[in-house]
């Protein structure tokens, strides 16, 4: 069985990547599992630049197939902030609790039809023969006014879906990966290397 690097130590991403994954004719490793550990900048100014970036790094030193992506949360309200700062917004060691409640905070008093938001995904692959494929999916939503729900992590708990008349962490797993961001950009994917 060929194998897939996956430029992430994140274990529940990992997961829902394994999960969407599934029955593709590679085994999928974290960079761990693949034994890379190094620091790479993500300092790209979109989504699919952080990507590309990620994945040609761990490329160089593998020579597999490598898979990254890079997600964040938009926020119209705010200017699209964080976005691809989404995991550093106040600061990297700063709990995902605080960080919502700062977008909660700069959002007091803004009505529903003006607190719209998306997460964004792109995953970028770079191939052994240096060939490079990136796509890019969204999920709309609007921000809570409150955490809700234990399922997923980051943002999930203030990201409020209306049509589901609930967070995205309030939903299973299942029909997380089915509707998100990473999901369906996970499956544009596959579909590639199908």
């Amino acid at each position: 069985m060929k194998r897939l690097i996956f430029a992430t130590g994140n274990q529940d991403k990992l997961r829902e990547i394994r999960a969407i994954m599934a029955g593709l004719d590679y085994e999928i490793l974290s960079m761990k599992e693949a034994g890379i550990d190094i620091e790479i900048e993500e300092n790209g100014a979109t989504f699919q630049e952080n990507a590309l970036i990620k994945a040609r790094a761990i490329q160089q030193i593998c020579h597999e197939l490598v898979l990254a992506d890079d997600s964040g949360l938009e926020v119209d309200y705010m200017n699209k902030e964080p976005g691809v700062f989404s995991h550093r917004f106040g600061g990297e060691e700063t709990p995902y609790s605080i960080k919502n409640q700062m977008i909660i905070d700069r959002l007091e008093g803004v009505p529903d039809e003006k607190r719209t938001a998306r997460f964004v995904c792109a995953i970028a692959a770079v191939f052994p023969d240096g060939s490079e494929i990136v796509k890019e999916a969204a999920m709309e939503g609007i921000i809570g006014y409150k955490e809700a729900g234990a399922n997923g992590f980051g943002y999930d708990p203030i990201f409020y879906l209306p049509e589901y008349g609930c967070t995205s962490a309030e939903l299973s797993p299942e029909d997380k990966n089915a509707i998100s961001h990473r999901g369906k950009a996970l499956r544009l994917m596959r579909k590639e290397l199908e």
